[in-house]
């Protein structure tokens, strides 16, 4: 209850003393809130999700959760890493912008499928990612929305296809603390 208690309150510490305005890097017709945000993600991964900007239009997007059961039962572990483009804004207006933006990345996959009782068959992918997105920019408080929808060329390990494309939906969201 204690441990409850101080996070709760660092959180709140945190938020309540967080400069909301767009600090970051500025793009030629956007501004992102901060350098490094952190957040959930729901849809194909489930998880958490984090992003860094390493130039005015450029970043690093990747993410660790669980992906949804495969059709055959189970479930897995999903990690991915991507690099992303900011070309351009759909909107801009004093309190958000719309960026659209894509990217190439890679996802490690381990998954179990065909459970029956207690057993489970395992496989493993790698993947080849091309998320295609866009994102709710506040700029006047520390979070972003994210809605993307990434098509993926997985390569299986112990699995019944050896390639597959696919194509996951994921929307999260983002609190920018730096």
């Amino acid at each position: 209850m204690k441990l409850t208690s101080l996070i709760a309150i660092a959180v709140l510490a945190s938020v309540s003393t967080a400069d909301a305005g767009p600090t970051g890097f500025s793009g030629s017709n956007w501004a992102t809130n901060k350098k490094f945000g952190i957040g959930l993600e729901l849809g194909a991964p489930t998880g958490i999700n984090g992003k860094v900007f390493v130039s005015p239009s450029n970043a690093f997007d990747f993410g660790l959760g669980e992906m949804y059961h495969y059709y055959y039962g189970g479930d897995g572990l999903h990690l991915y890493g991507d690099y992303l483009w900011h070309p351009t804004s759909i909107a801009n207006t004093p309190s958000f912008s719309l960026p659209f933006y894509v990217g190439v990345g890679v996802r490690l996959w381990q998954f179990d499928y065909t459970c029956n009782g207690r057993t489970c068959t395992g496989a493993d992918a790698l993947g080849i990612r091309v998320p295609l997105g866009i994102t709710f920019n506040f700029n006047n408080v520390p979070l972003d929305v994210f809605l993307q929808a990434v098509p993926t060329l997985d390569f299986f390990r112990d699995y019944k296809h050896d390639i597959f494309l696919d194509i996951d939906f994921s929307v999260g969201i983002r609190f920018w603390p730096f």
